[in-house]
């Protein structure tokens, strides 16, 4: 079966084809004998279409690799354990989820950790990212494996409220990245124009400009992987050379970065290093990376080409988070050596004399006499580089900026159509999904602009990390939960060791955000009405965060939880209960169904992507 044919055969989620479906009903209502040929028949189907990556979208209407697939060369050779030719064919997906690493919200915090703490919590970015790592990996795998991103699985497997509530706040963080890359985009535009261009018309302005690049997907996926790919090396040589010029101690670098130890750190410098890892792990983006592995042309029907694919695209995610690791770590070893434990009075006497020392006057103020520590943000960060280096540093520190405005603007749309494909069944035209959630990002965002200070402006990065980190439990969870289940992932199902590391480190990270919003919360000093909405909203929080966990249990094999009526009724998805007899033999091999503790007589089709009929 052709992808395209189970779009126009109208085929449900897991179901085989119109034929298939009369088929296997005919066959229940018939003899035992006539139901189990029936039912051997629809497993069959049933793996056909996994193989296949049917979705319920037609192609021409998919985002991103509607038009084309990268084809993988094949070399056959047994001699060859290696391929550059095939690690070049996979190179892109992974470079385009990195830019999540890179965002302006990303590059704030880096500045600011390194303004607070100095070197001191350097090894917290390195491992943040090897985390980052990790659960990116698991998507990607997801997506090769099954051939379905991680929304269209989540469609398959979640009931419709929790699926809905997914979808909502998946959308909440895809937005709130959003708002953090208009705001960079702006604070660029308004430093390179000379404050021409005032802090509201850069928010208008980011509109046109996101609709300008992504017409440029009309000229092919590799070449658009191209551009994604130029702009990080845009950030990179404008980072760098603000690394160069400021020349820190590279000893002190490097003991921040191996030793994990933050020797005389404050309350503050606590919160930048929790702050730090909720900037850098995005949930939104483990949606983006296991749909964008789908644009590689994969034959799932030999397992030798899905794990060949499942190397590849390892050892790329692993180069461009490297890439983003070291773009990330120039930014807080500039600010380290340069701003760490300077107050408002030692950049103002800097800037004596300098072209832009009016803007200093203004952005390093106080309420005592100039002597508090610098409130880093990304206009002060470029102002500072300017007083201690040149305008030339201003300028190039707007150019890295608006590259990561413009870079993440894109793949935070994508994001954004995968979502709404996979949770929705929805496609609407590229176009239209941009135009409705930049609006949504740029109304609070432009009257601030427009009503407010600066400070305004970029202190509302904290809200939007606070709001992010929220979100990371709808991300991190589903994956680890589909990666889990041998009835979706087969022979490439995760290992105890990978279950076991994967879902500590996510609780892990999971513990540390919300120490994050805590804190955020607190500082806000909310009281009355608006803090018994912020109590309701936390005991929601946790209960559905409990739903997730319940379902990821079952989906890893839990049998007294698959056998629980009441999990079978409310969490696991419709005439399915993980039940799974032999499903890991092998990937190639025929997919098994189990629908409660009968079999399928029914006309409705099997909801799941992988199922196995009940003897």
């Amino acid at each position: 079966m052709s992808s395209n044919e189970g779009y126009h055969n109208k085929i449900e989620p897991g179901g085989g084809s119109a034929g298939d479906e009369q088929s296997s009903s005919s066959g229940a209502r018939g003899s035992h004998g006539s139901a189990a040929s029936a039912a051997a028949a629809t497993s069959t189907q049933l793996h056909q279409q996994i193989l296949n990556e049917n979705t319920y979208l037609k192609a021409s209407k998919q985002a991103y690799f509607s038009d084309e697939k990268v084809l993988i060369p094949d070399d056959d050779r047994t001699n060859i354990g290696f391929s550059f030719r095939k690690l070049w064919a996979f190179t892109g997906p992974g470079f385009l989820m990195s830019i999540a690493y890179l965002d302006p919200g990303n590059i704030e915090s880096d500045l600011q950790s390194g303004a607070a703490a100095k070197y001191k919590i350097l090894w917290v970015l390195l491992w943040a990212t090897v985390l980052g790592l990790l659960m990116q990996r698991l998507a990607a795998r997801l997506g090769v494996v099954t051939g379905l991103h991680l929304a269209e699985m989540c469609y398959r497997q979640y009931k419709r409220l929790p699926r809905w509530i997914l979808w909502i706040m998946i959308e909440i963080a895809i937005i709130g990245s959003d708002m953090q890359e208009v705001i960079g985009t702006a604070i660029a535009i308004y430093l390179l124009s000379n404050k021409v261009v005032p802090l509201w018309g850069g928010v208008l302005i980011t509109i046109v400009d996101t609709f300008t690049f992504l017409f440029l997907d009309k000229y092919g996926l590799r070449k658009l992987e191209f551009l994604f790919g130029f702009l990080i090396t845009v950030m990179a040589i404008t980072f760098g050379y603000e690394y160069i010029v400021s020349a820190p101690n590279q000893g002190a670098v490097m003991e921040g970065m191996f030793v994990p130890w933050c020797s005389d750190c404050n309350s503050d410098v606590l919160l930048q290093a929790v702050g730090v890892v909720g900037a850098v792990i995005m949930p939104h983006n483990l949606y983006l990376h296991s749909a964008l592995v789908k644009s590689r042309e994969i034959d799932r029907r030999q397992p030798k080409k899905v794990s060949e694919a499942n190397f590849y695209f390892f050892i790329e995610a692993s180069i461009a988070l490297f890439v983003s690791f070291i773009i990330n770590l120039f930014v807080v070893a500039v600010f380290a050596h340069g701003m760490y434990g300077k107050t408002n009075r030692d950049v103002l006497d800097v800037c004596t004399n300098k072209s832009m020392y009016e803007d200093a006057k203004l952005s390093f103020t106080d309420n005592h006499n100039l002597t508090d520590i610098i409130n880093a943000d990304l206009y002060k960060g470029g102002l500072f580089l300017g007083c201690t280096f040149g305008a030339a540093a201003m300028y190039i520190w707007g150019v890295g900026i608006l590259a990561a405005g413009q870079s993440s603007t894109m793949t935070g749309t994508y994001a954004g159509q995968f979502s709404m494909e996979g949770f929705l069944n929805l496609q609407w035209p590229r176009w239209c999904r941009v135009l409705v959630t930049r609006c949504i990002a740029i109304i609070p965002t432009f009257c601030l602009a427009m009503f407010s200070k600066m400070e305004d402006l970029t202190n509302m990065n904290d809200i939007l990390n606070a709001v992010m980190s929220l979100q990371l439990p709808f991300a991190a969870i589903p994956t680890i939960a589909f990666t889990s289940c041998a009835a979706i992932m087969g022979e490439f199902v995760n290992g105890i060791g990978n279950k076991i590391v994967a879902i500590l480190l996510t609780i892990v990270v999971i513990g540390v955000n919300l120490y994050f919003v805590v804190v955020q919360v607190e500082a806000l000093q909310i009281e009355g009405g608006m803090l018994a909405l912020v109590c309701i909203f936390a005991v929601l929080y946790i209960i559905f965060c409990i739903y997730l966990v319940i379902h990821m249990a079952a989906c890893m094999g839990n049998k007294w939880l698959m056998n629980s009526r009441w999990v079978q009724r409310w969490v696991l998805p419709s005439q399915n209960s993980f039940s799974i007899k032999n499903a890991n033999s092998t990937y190639a091999s025929d997919v098994a169904l189990v629908v409660g503790d009968k079999t399928n007589t029914t006309d409705k089709p099997l909801d799941t992507v992988s199922e196995k009929i009940a003897q």
